[in-house]
């Protein structure tokens, strides 16, 4: 779809740092991430919504969620994950995406409440590192 990112990336017009592709998704690391190793989950065609997705590509796509929920824990060496879809509130990005964020005792992402405050990577090689980290244990899980 013209003018969204998501697609963009997608299609390769907009630089990302991927940790997973296949025929129907793509996944990439968030460049504002909750916590480093946040990432975005998106189908190659552009849905809008979770209502949106085909029935029989739901499947495929949290497959695809549930290998990188695994992964961002072992690469990371998380205590868990949090996965998580907006839809049309506070969804940025009108295109389907899934968050899978790692998580750690005590990280201040939930307390009292829920807190979706962006910590962005302090460089270039901390996101690369985190990327390499990722798909590592994307390749070591086959």
């Amino acid at each position: 779809m013209k003018g969204c990112i998501f697609c963009d990336i997608v299609a390769g017009r907009v630089p990302a740092y991927r940790v997973l592709e296949d025929d129907q998704t793509v996944a990439f690391l968030d460049h504002r991430p909750l916590l480093p190793g946040h990432v975005l989950v998106v189908p190659r065609t552009h849905y809008a919504t979770l209502g949106d997705l085909p029935a029989d590509t739901v499947g495929p796509l949290f497959l695809d969620v549930q290998r990188l929920a695994l992964a961002v824990e072992y690469g990371l060496q998380a205590d868990g994950s949090f996965v998580a879809v907006n839809i049309r509130i506070s969804q940025s990005v009108p295109h389907l995406h899934v968050h899978v964020v790692p998580r750690r005792k005590n990280d201040g992402l939930f307390g009292k409440t829920f807190q979706w405050m962006r910590r962005p990577y302090p460089s270039t090689e901390a996101i690369v590192e985190v990327q390499r980290a990722i798909q590592a244990a994307l390749a070591s899980a086959h």
